[in-house]
């Protein structure tokens, strides 16, 4: 068998002895660890959802234009065109004064006062052209053909911009980035105390085998075979503090789809969460195991640089 791969066996055993024997700083690292990935995964799930949320409200915001009773068909159908060659218009629909009722009368099954209302007079209710915009937010460009003296003389109300949806797009876009910057700063700050106890714990498991160490070194061991446990004892911290995180949040999303309804937390939808974390299952796994890794490493390596003091040829 290769020498080195007998090194490394060596290597990885004594590191999974002194991820066991140092069980209390383990679970303390750990916890730390598994806090501060809790919270990435968190952040990327609510930021995906919320993005989603907003997706659909744009998908739903149009312009609805009331035409007036006496409008001909000649003088609609070049009021479509007009419209449909503003580059920021992507459909136009025609919802008659017979539909338009069908559709009231639908809305307001429940409300019988409104249905005899109704049904007592001739119906009130006007043609509308429902446009549906590329970007809402470029909706002065549609506003302004719509103010034009010839074309408010073919309107009988004033013209509806959704804004309602538009007001819950901008609340939706500043919850979102109030989440992703408290993320960013929660997991800075979790993750620089990971790294510290990571460094303090690696720093102990030294001070506790400094006698055998310097015997490794009298004895020509290099650095990475005296860097190596540690090492590996900071990937098994990074690695299980990623499937409890993955875990953890799997869990919460199983008993949230059962006990919970789809928008039980307002304007974070669970469901979408769910099917989310669902759908990109291993590529967050993999992720999570990755930067849990990585804060365990440099941690460690940090340790071992500043009390290991590696000199002569011996360590190399």
């Amino acid at each position: 068998m290769p020498h080195r791969w007998i090194s490394f066996r060596r290597i990885v055993g004594a590191g999974c002895q002194s991820f066991v024997r140092n069980a209390w700083l383990s679970i303390a690292a750990m916890a730390v660890m598994t806090i501060t990935l809790t919270i990435v995964l968190f952040s990327v799930i609510a930021n995906a959802t919320f993005s989603k949320t907003i997706a659909d409200i744009r998908s739903h915001i149009d312009v609805s234009v009331y035409l007036v009773d006496g409008i001909t068909e000649q003088q609609r159908t070049d009021l479509t065109k007009q419209i449909q060659s503003i580059d920021n218009v992507k459909s136009v629909s025609y919802t008659t004064k017979e539909q338009a009722l069908t559709q009231y009368k639908q809305q307001n099954q429940g409300n019988v006062s409104l249905q005899l209302a109704i049904s007592e007079t001739d119906n009130p209710l006007p043609a509308s052209l429902h446009i549906k915009l590329y970007d809402p937010d470029r909706i002065n460009d549609i506003k302004k053909f719509l103010d034009k003296p010839s074309v408010k003389a073919l309107q009988s109300d004033e013209t509806s911009y959704s804004g309602d949806q538009k007001v819950a797009i901008d609340k939706i876009t500043k919850a979102t980035t109030f989440i992703r910057e408290a993320g960013i700063v929660g997991v800075i700050i979790f993750a620089i105390i990971s790294m510290l106890i990571i460094f303090n714990t690696i720093q102990m498991a030294i001070f506790n085998r400094r006698e055998e160490l310097n015997i490794m070194r009298l004895l020509g061991a290099t650095k990475w075979y005296i860097r190596g446990p540690f090492i590996v004892e900071s990937v098994l911290y990074g690695v299980v503090s990623a499937l409890i995180s993955v875990a953890v949040c799997n869990g919460l999303f199983a008993v949230s789809s059962t006990t919970l309804n789809a928008n039980s937390l307002g304007l974070l939808d669970i469901g979408y969460a769910n099917r989310y974390f669902a759908a990109h299952f291993w590529a967050i796994l993999g992720v999570q195991i990755g930067l849990g890794v990585f804060i365990g490493v440099v941690s460690s390596l940090i340790a071992t640089q500043r009390y290991l003091r590696f000199k002569g040829g011996s360590t190399s």
